[in-house]
């Protein structure tokens, strides 16, 4: 048995609401924190309760599947700076082999996340100064020289921003080794501070907002212009262009200029390469809708076909397979998914829900609290079904009874294949008549032997309200499309974990 994560443990105990949870494996814990954690640099320090949590359970994992899990994190399900953590707290626990080196050069996939994983790693090892870096972990700098390679002048330029670390600090700290004359030149340029200032729109808008105007007239025509440069220049990146959608409109920019923006969103190519979480375009539809514009509309539907895109990929189920999907909208969903996004857990929940409601043919869906309410939506407009569940905030009271879910069917006598729940697992039940998540699933399978049970998790607090390794229950955590991948492969016999484990490094 190679990882911990075969190990039986059924250790009963409670969760944040008192009531009946179960412990997970230590890899299991270890995963469903880790895709469910949005660290930001402001959230690198001590006191940081999910952070330290993550460290203690990296201690408790063989050391190849936090490597795995850290790569997984970062190419399979879009995530940025908890793999660096992962990266840096393994080279505590690994050394002697390659293990930490190949792991930083599948993490490192932006020039800035080689600063970003130094500034982790001097605040990791409480290190003052960064002069004292120099110190710094044998593996983790073999790791950073092969990404130095990775970039050229304007990747290395478009992120040589002030901060803790400096791209100057990492090029002395790692001492890389120029594969080539035109890549000791950049680095020549790095260590003289003398890289070129890429075209970028920040810089661009930048320097235009530094420039004296006559009146307000001209400095709205010369942004209105360089908005429209920067779009037809094709330099606009997708991401720039999701963040941006406000200020294009409030530009007042022209009809061609709208008019390849709206293509560029939709476009499947572009939504691909981009591998934006379905969370951004949900992000980017609500800053729309205040806006005053003969664009909007427009606009909100190549959003709609951009989550569409996202979403395409997924398999779902045929008019043959039934399937409930319950999203939980209680007090404890109402938590941004980091501290500086307008995100809450609850808006993944709806989104996600509605991205499967739309690949399903037979299909139930509502929204719990206090009680379950069905909710029919319509198959298009993603965004749109989520808005609506959203008016609706309150209608079913902020706790988290789960097994209403579950006793809903009993009554009904419903048999169905698929229960699948979007949730922060904090399942209890507020009338405090005590029923119990597991009891209502056992209830439920002497009925319909042949149903499923998938627990979206959304928090990884790593409780969750039943069993599930046993009686046709399934884990998935996370806030990527890709959680997708991993119910067709749990429909495939396969858990999240053994997805992990079959990583390249």
């Amino acid at each position: 048995m190679k990882f911990n994560f075969l190990k039986k443990e059924n250790k009963v105990v409670l969760n944040y609401e008192g009531a009946k949870a179960y412990v997970m494996t230590p890899a299991e814990e270890l995963y469903s924190a880790v895709v469910t954690t949005g660290l930001s640099n402001i959230t690198y320090e001590k006191g940081n309760e999910r952070l330290e949590r993550i460290q203690s359970l990296i201690k408790k994992n063989d050391p190849e599947f936090v490597a795995k899990l850290a790569v997984y994190a970062r190419k399979d399900m879009y995530l940025r700076s908890i793999p660096l953590v992962l990266a840096t707290e393994l080279a505590r626990e690994a050394s002697g082999s390659d293990l930490v080196s190949k792991t930083v050069d599948g993490v490192v996939q932006r020039a800035d996340e080689i600063t970003e994983l130094l500034a982790y790693y001097q605040l990791a090892n409480e290190r003052t100064e960064t002069k004292k870096l120099n110190r710094l972990s044998k593996q983790i700098q073999k790791g950073l020289i092969k990404s130095f390679n990775k970039f050229d002048e304007y990747q290395f330029a478009k992120y040589n921003r002030k901060g803790e670390v400096t791209l100057k600090d990492a090029l002395f700290l790692v001492h890389p080794k120029a594969k080539n004359e035109n890549q000791q030149t950049i680095f020549n340029k790095i260590a003289g501070d003398v890289l070129e200032v890429p075209y970028t729109w920040e810089v661009e808008l930048s320097v235009l907002g530094q420039k004296k105007y006559t009146d307000q007239e001209e400095r709205e025509q010369a942004f209105k212009i360089k908005w429209e440069e920067l779009i037809f220049s094709n330099k606009l990146g997708y991401m720039a262009t999701l963040r941006n959608l406000r200020n294009i409109l409030e530009a007042e920019v022209s009809a061609d200029a709208m008019n390849k923006i709206c293509r560029y969103l939709a476009d499947e190519k572009a939504v691909i390469h981009s591998k934006q979480l379905p969370f951004r375009f949900l992000a980017a539809y609500r800053e729309l809708k205040t806006i005053d514009s003969p664009y909007l509309s427009s606009v909100l539907e190549a959003l709609e076909n951009a989550v569409v895109v996202s979403a395409q990929n997924i398999k779902g189920f045929g008019f043959n397979t039934s399937v409930v999907i319950a999203a939980d909208v209680s007090g404890s969903m109402q938590k941004k998914v980091s501290p500086k996004s307008k995100i809450l857990l609850y808006d993944i929940g709806l989104l996600m829900s509605m991205i499967l409601q739309s690949q399903c043919k037979n299909v139930v869906t509502g929204m719990f609290g206090d009680r379950w309410l069905r909710v029919p939506m319509p198959k298009n407009g993603i965004l749109r079904n989520v808005d609506a569940f959203y008016k609706r905030e309150g209608e079913v009271g902020y706790s988290t009874n789960g097994y209403l879910v579950i006793e809903d069917l009993i009554k009904r006598r419903e048999k169905v294949e698929k229960v699948m729940l979007f949730t922060d697992t904090q399942m209890w039940d507020s009338s405090g008549n005590k029923h119990s998540f597991e009891d209502s699933w056992n209830r439920y399978k002497a009925i319909a032997p042949d149903a499923k049970l998938y627990i979206f998790d959304l928090a990884g607090y790593g409780r969750q309200p039943i069993d599930i390794k046993r009686n046709d229950v399934y884990l998935i955590a996370g806030w990527s499309d890709k959680i997708f991948d991993v119910l067709n492969a749990l429909e495939d016999q396969k858990s999240a974990i053994e997805m992990i484990e079959k990583v390249v490094l």
